[in-house]
């Protein structure tokens, strides 16, 4: 038989996990990421690891959380461990929501196969309305006038920079047809300086 492990996350110091005394359940070993931003992924978190490296040796056979939350720093992260849980065996029951369980008697809860499909669902929903959303900003943007892409120096930056003496050389130099290595050689300036020269001509033609 494996141990049955409690594992809780708080996400500042000052948190101590009172609620967490509540919890009168007996288990062989309690895990507690203290003060750990709900940012950091699952398998990131210092006992997290240690979670995931005793479901490796197989020493595990039910996480409990107080919260599905706590197993991920977003849907999707939450929805990859459940899946990667499932694959290793392991059962997972969430306090907050009555003591669900993943499995009952060593088989899948048809209630937990619904709530997991439901925050899929979800999960695919909020990705669509977030590209929609970035799509329709992007569109009007360009029908009020803006540009995508990078933005090029106005006018007046690109006039001064062709003005600097060393640019000039530069510009006589690419005029005459020289290498950009040779050019190099020649005024001791980088490859990328004289090939900004030679795409600030090219805008101003």
């Amino acid at each position: 038989m494996g141990m049955k492990v409690k594992y809780n996350r708080t996400s500042t110091i000052n948190q101590s996990g009172e609620r967490y005394k509540l919890d009168s359940e007996k288990y062989e070993l309690t895990l507690f990421d203290k003060g750990v931003s709900g940012k950091v992924p699952f398998k990131e978190r210092e006992k997290g690891k240690v979670l995931v490296e005793l479901i490796q040796k197989g020493e595990v056979e039910t996480v409990v959380v107080e919260e599905l939350s706590r197993l991920g720093r977003n849907t999707v992260d939450v929805l990859t461990n459940l899946q990667w849980l499932e694959e290793m065996g392991v059962n997972v029951v969430v306090r907050g929501m009555g003591n669900l369980q993943s499995h009952i008697d060593g088989k899948k809860n048809p209630i937990w196969n619904l709530i997991t499909s439901v925050m899929s669902s979800l999960y695919e929903l909020e990705r669509e309305q977030i590209r929609e959303r970035t799509e329709s900003g992007r569109k009007m943007y360009v029908i009020n006038g803006g540009k995508l892409g990078r933005k090029v120096g106005s006018n007046e930056n690109l006039q001064s920079f062709l003005q600097k003496p060393k640019v000039k050389q530069i510009q006589s130099l690419l005029e005459k047809g020289k290498s950009v290595r040779d050019i190099c050689g020649r005024l001791s300036v980088s490859p990328s300086t004289v090939t900004k020269v030679k795409k600030s001509l090219s805008l101003t033609f």
